[in-house]
This record gives structure tokens, sequence and C-alpha cells, in this order.
């Protein structure tokens, strides 16, 4: 800041330092003025000056230093004194307080879209139950597979369209209970027959432990994306779900012998809008479900982690809490 405030009096500084050098010349050039009492004179002003400037170096630049150190709150931020800071305090809080009012607008907006937006998908899954319906009723039996698998991806994409929208506000809409897994991952797993049969794939689901405490629609949700990524680079193989008992916490695995992923892209398969880069020309793949599961991990204090190797498939391995660890925000 010194530095700052020296420059900006530069024009000042230099201004002095002439009106000196002029005094002290004119002394050297007129033999009537003694230089002795000329170079005194130059020297008080000089200490004037320095005292002047480290005086005027607190009061000038200590409103200024407030707003170096503030975010975009200025309500903190001691009036202005001089009528320069006056007028930049002024135009701060005009412009602050229109875009506040600009950034509340947009959230307005962005909220009604939100609700639009669930609305229409829910709208949208009215038609989508009469359509699985019809397509029951197709005799055809390959075109009714085809029919299913068709139905099956619009309705994978509007239901992680819906909890995307759902997610920023998943701490509102946590219940925590005593869950049982099997009737859960089999719901999950019937929901995805369809695209299993068209892929040869099966299921080998071994479950030491039964139950796990959490949230049993947003678990759903979460191994429904798993089981749905698991299925995407798997052919003609089987997934296994097995559960068990692993340093006092119930563990969940996830096994697949798909395509696996490069060492050098797992550190980034949570990531939002990731794909991949050893198959990036892929299109399948949005890069958003393993992002989604990271995001609805996190109220439910359920820990992931992931073991792949290229060619030899993934294991995603869900780690869930004790009941003491949901005690602080649940008070059970």
């Amino acid at each position: 800041m010194i530095k700052k405030y020296l420059i900006e009096r530069c024009s000042w500084l230099i201004l002095f330092i002439g009106l000196q050098l002029l005094t002290i010349f004119i002394a050297l050039i007129d033999p009537s003025i003694t230089v002795r009492p000329v170079l005194y004179i130059v020297f008080l002003s000089t200490v004037i000056l320095v005292v002047f400037v480290i005086v005027r170096y607190q009061k000038e630049t200590a409103f200024y230093k407030q707003l170096g150190d503030s975010d975009y709150d200025l309500t903190d931020i001691n009036k202005g004194t001089s009528p320069f800071e006056k007028i930049v305090e002024e135009r701060l809080d005009g412009q602050t307080k229109q875009y506040k009012n600009e950034l509340t607008q947009h959230n307005i907006k962005l909220e009604q879209e939100k609700d639009e937006l669930l609305s229409w998908i829910h709208e949208v899954k009215t038609p989508l139950t009469a359509m699985q319906l019809m397509i029951e009723r197709v005799e055809d039996k390959k075109v009714k597979e085809q029919l299913k698998y068709e139905w099956l991806r619009m309705y994978l994409l509007l239901d992680q369209q819906l909890h995307q929208k759902r997610i920023l506000f998943m701490e509102n809409d946590l219940y925590i209970e005593q869950t049982n897994l099997e009737p859960l991952i089999f719901q999950e797993i019937k929901a995805l027959q369809s695209w299993c049969i068209r892929k040869g794939i099966g299921f080998d689901v071994s479950l030491e432990i039964e139950e796990v405490l959490t949230d049993a629609k947003w678990l759903a949700f979460i191994i429904r994306q798993l089981l749905t990524n698991a299925i995407k680079y798997t052919e003609s193989a089987d997934i296994s779900i097995t559960s068990y008992r692993e340093q006092q916490h119930t563990t969940l695995a996830i096994k697949d012998h798909g395509r696996g992923i490069d060492a050098k892209d797992l550190p980034r398969i949570f990531d939002r809008g990731f794909t991949s880069t050893t198959a990036h020309q892929d299109t399948a793949s949005s890069g958003m479900g393993l992002y989604l599961v990271k995001n609805a991990l996190k109220p439910l204090h359920i820990k992931i982690s992931v073991q792949s190797n290229v060619g030899e498939g993934s294991t995603f391995t869900l780690t869930f809490p004790n009941k003491n660890e949901f005690v602080a925000i649940t008070g059970m």
C-alpha cells in the first residue's frame, strides 16, 4: 500500500523536489542570497514533508485498505471522510444495491425455471407410464424388447434430471431409517431388466448385512446410478453386489467386469461432466451420473471408493456410517 500511495502522490512529490531544487539554484546564482540558510530551510521543509506524508498516509489509506480487505459486503466499512472517498463510497454502494437486486431477480427466475422443469418432468412421467402399459401389449417380442429399452433410456434420463434439481435441497428431504437392502437392490435390478437382457448381463447378489441406516429413497437413486454405470460399460458378464462388515462399518460393493477405468482418470470420475480420456469419443456417457452420486453421498455421510483396472472392470464400494454419526443431524 505504501508503494501505491507514493505512486499516487508522485506528481506532488516531484513538484516539491522541483521547488526545492529551484530555491537552491536561485541561491547559488544570486550573490545576495546566502546558500547555507536556504539549505537549512530546504532540510526543514523536507522533514516537515516526510512527517506530513506519514500522517496523511495513515488517514488517506484507511478507507481503501478496508475496501481491499472486504469481499462484496460493504456494510462493515467505515464511512468515507474526504470528498473523493464519499464519491467512491456512494458509487460502490449504488452498484452493490443494483447487483444485489439483479442477483435476486436472477435467483427468482432460476427458482421458477426449476419448479417449471420439475413440474414438466412429473407431467412427462404420466405418458411414460401409459407407454409402458402399451408396450406390454405388443406381441412381437423383438419389437417389444426394443421399445422397453428405449423407454428405459427415457425414464433414466428423466429420473437423473429430476434428482439433479432436487439434490441442491437434499438435506431438507432426508429421512434416516433402518433400510432393508435386498428388496431395494432387487427393485432397481428389475427396473433395469430389459437393458440387462439386451446386453446379456446377470447379477450375483450376496448380502451378509441386510440392513443399513440411511435414507431409502436416496440410496435407491445412488444404487441406480452405479448399476446404470456398470451396465453401460459391461457386455455379457455378471455384476456382483455384496454387503459385509469391515472395520465396524457396513460396506456395499458393486463389481462389474466391464472396460474398467484408467488409473489417470480415477481422481476425476466424480467431476461434473467428466467422461473419459481413453474413450473420449464415446458419446454414451454424460459425465453426470457419478457426479450426482458423489453429491448425494455427502448428506448421507456415506463414503465411496473405487478400484479399477482397464479391461478387467471396476468395483465401487459404499461405506455406511454408524448410528452415532447421524446423532448430530437427526437427533436419533
